[in-house]
């Protein structure tokens, strides 16, 4: 670490301790040259993938487009706020977690038609409908039949 006074490259650290609940270091450090001393935190980066678009372009992952996303499909369904940030924090985690520096947005769009199944099926339906393309009522019977469990005795 390069002294922030002397713009020596040499600097020792003096002492060491976590810093909120673990998820910062802290470090005091000291220059070897002109002995002043200074603070450092470190603390995880964690990034997100860059999404690739079916047309090939590139864009940045963005939090809010996807609470959109979420917003549009369970537009006037009573689902609270608090579920609906847990479903995004779940999505973020595995982007987190598969390590990937680019994801097609139709992962994305897989993982958010899984999370609004488990929230609300309207919803899921919805999401479905404009992420899938349905051009016909048949496609969402499809989908309302997959929903919807087999039920005993009914004759077709």
């Amino acid at each position: 670490m390069r002294c922030p006074f002397c713009t020596h490259p040499d600097t020792a650290v003096v002492d060491s301790r976590e810093a909120d609940d673990g998820a910062i270091i802290r470090r005091r450090r000291r220059c070897l040259a002109c002995d002043k001393r200074f603070t450092t935190y470190e603390r995880v980066e964690l990034r997100m993938p860059v999404l690739v678009k079916k047309s090939g372009a590139r864009t940045d992952y963005d939090r809010e487009k996807l609470r959109a996303s979420f917003k549009l499909a369970l537009r006037k369904r009573d689902v609270p706020a608090d579920r609906v940030d847990e479903a995004i924090a779940r999505i973020e985690e595995r982007l987190i977690a598969m390590a990937e520096r680019e994801v097609s947005t139709q992962r994305v769009g897989e993982m958010v038609m899984r999370e609004l199944r488990k929230l609300d099926k309207i919803a899921y339906i919805r999401f479905a409908s404009v992420y899938r393309n349905f051009e016909d009522p048949g496609e969402f019977e499809d989908v309302v039949a997959e929903l919807t469990p087999a039920r005993r005795g009914r004759r077709g």
